[in-house]
């Protein structure tokens, strides 16, 4: 069974015949090509389609899991002490490496965490970053070499350390302005 549309045509769009006729149909088609034609057509917005572009596509077939402030927290504290430590046995602790692998983790983080949590994405990335550069900073034997190791890690890879912050936080706000955005257009859902 056929459903027609029912809805009144918004500004910019064309009303449309709610039955489909014979004068429908193309020259030469079968009769009952021109209903299938308009179910098919019901659906889409007076004429008007967009392609997706195949990398769109690919994007939207990745896992979008929501995290809560805590998840994001503990979700890239444990996935930058897993890269530190393969950083560790792979590259001997290169801190480029690890500031590299960073950007990518800090723009999952944000993009992961659920929007009534967005504020926490830029505050707990330089948290994850500190706890997982702890196995590359080196140091010596003892709380307090491993300790100066830690902070002197993190002032010579502050570079690092602010544009994941900043990835975080552009990521964040986007995804912010776009959840303002549609809460402002009435015919969105």
């Amino acid at each position: 069974m056929e459903q027609y549309r029912t809805r009144t045509p918004q500004h910019g769009q064309r009303a449309r015949t709610s039955a489909p006729g014979p004068s429908r149909a193309p020259l030469g088609a079968p009769a009952g090509a021109a209903a299938s034609a308009d179910s098919a057509a019901v659906y889409r917005v007076a004429g008007r389609t967009r392609r997706v572009p195949p990398v769109v596509l690919a994007l939207r077939r990745l896992p979008s899991p929501r995290l809560t402030g805590l998840g994001g927290g503990l979700f890239a504290t444990a996935l930058m002490l897993v890269l530190a430590w393969l950083d560790s046995l792979l590259f001997d602790g290169s801190p480029v490496v690890y500031g590299v692998v960073f950007l990518p983790v800090s723009a999952v983080t944000a993009l992961w965490v659920r929007p009534a949590d967005l504020v926490t994405a830029p505050i707990c990335v330089p948290i994850a970053f500190m706890v997982g550069i702890i196995p590359i900073a080196g140091g010596a034997d003892g709380f307090g070499g491993q300790a100066m190791a830690v902070i002197t890690s993190l002032a010579l890879h502050a570079g690092w350390l602010y544009a994941g912050t900043l990835v975080a936080g552009v990521v964040a706000t986007v995804r912010k302005v776009r959840l303002m955005g549609r809460r402002r257009s009435p015919g969105r859902r």
